[in-house]
């Protein structure tokens, strides 16, 4: 009998952490004891967003916001009453394009707010403009099936 797991990346220390499957809730890092999988979004900064993007066997979604732009404050807790929604079927991350340009320019973002949701490393869904929480939650499940 196999158990099913998934890789997730620790938001504190950034190792990779061996979780089963139903219990990334309750699952803490093996080396610096942090919760794993919380339901609020991350903030990720440079190296944090390729670790966490690449690695984590849960598709990621990504806010790409700047923190002077109106629609993205309007969208900030709609952003994260869906991470609560979506828990733990998505992680949930956001990524200020004023401090990371590079990475917003890997990725092409023209706009903000631009959610863009990744699996396996690869991008599968991207949408631009402020939405609702609703709104981001069905996106998602809709994008991961």
């Amino acid at each position: 009998m196999t158990t099913d797991t998934k890789l997730i990346v620790c938001p504190a220390c950034r190792a990779l952490n061996r979780v089963h499957t139903g219990r990334e809730a309750e699952a803490v890092c093996g080396k610096c004891k942090t919760k794993v999988f919380e339901a609020t979004p991350l903030e990720l900064v440079g190296p944090t967003f390729d670790r966490h993007i690449t690695k984590n066997d849960v598709p990621v979604l990504v806010d790409f916001y700047s923190p002077t732009c109106g629609p993205c404050l309007m969208m900030g807790p709609q952003f994260d009453d869906a991470a609560k929604r979506l828990h733990p079927k998505a992680r949930l991350a956001k990524l200020d394009t004023t401090a990371d340009q590079a990475i917003a320019a890997r990725f092409n973002v023209m706009a903000v707010p631009t959610l863009i949701l990744f699996k396996e490393g690869r991008e599968i869904a991207r949408q631009q403009g402020a939405m609702n929480t609703q709104d981001i939650e069905n996106w998602v499940n809709s994008s991961i099936g």
